[in-house]
């Protein structure tokens, strides 16, 4: 049992885990978690760490099917600057392996924003915690675990 899977349990959020099996040769993660779950890209969000001009680290979670605003999301954060932290300062910071971030049960607890576009859906699909390993959940339940705030972080019409 990951971390994110031990959050959902102990608060008792409902929630679904969706197994598949991860091809090491794909390196576009959450498209291939919803292509292999049969899942809009829409409704599969990715976890993606920023660092703010403050240095500090956060989190923004997006549709796979969008990039990440960094000017968005600074905003949301009340920063004028944003920039994607480097892989090594993610998993030091998450716990997790990048492509298996879940925005749940991180070793640091990072501010979070999930895009707005989540509240579209009764459910939506998050990383449990490793490569291959999908869990499905009320978004607002996502909002309420990580303590978040939803508003418009993405920019249609790219993967990042």
């Amino acid at each position: 049992m990951t971390p994110a899977v031990h959050v959902v349990k102990k608060n008792h959020i409902r929630h679904t885990l969706h197994e598949y099996r991860h091809d090491p040769s794909i390196d576009s993660y959450g498209a291939e978690a919803a292509e292999k779950l049969g899942v809009a890209e829409s409704r599969v969000f990715k976890t993606l760490v920023v660092r703010l001009e403050t240095q500090e680290l956060a989190v923004g979670i997006v549709p796979v099917s969008s990039m990440l605003g960094l000017k968005q999301i600074a905003r949301a954060f009340g920063a004028k600057k944003a920039a994607m932290a480097d892989r090594a300062e993610v998993e030091r910071a998450t716990g997790y392996v990048v492509g298996g971030v879940s925005p749940l049960g991180q070793k640091k607890r990072l501010k979070t924003v999930i895009d707005a576009s989540a509240r579209n859906f009764t459910t939506i699909y998050v990383s449990a915690g490793r490569r291959g390993l999908e869990i499905e959940l009320d978004p607002e339940d996502l909002r309420r675990l990580v303590n978040g705030v939803f508003a418009e972080i993405r920019q249609e019409g790219h993967r990042s």
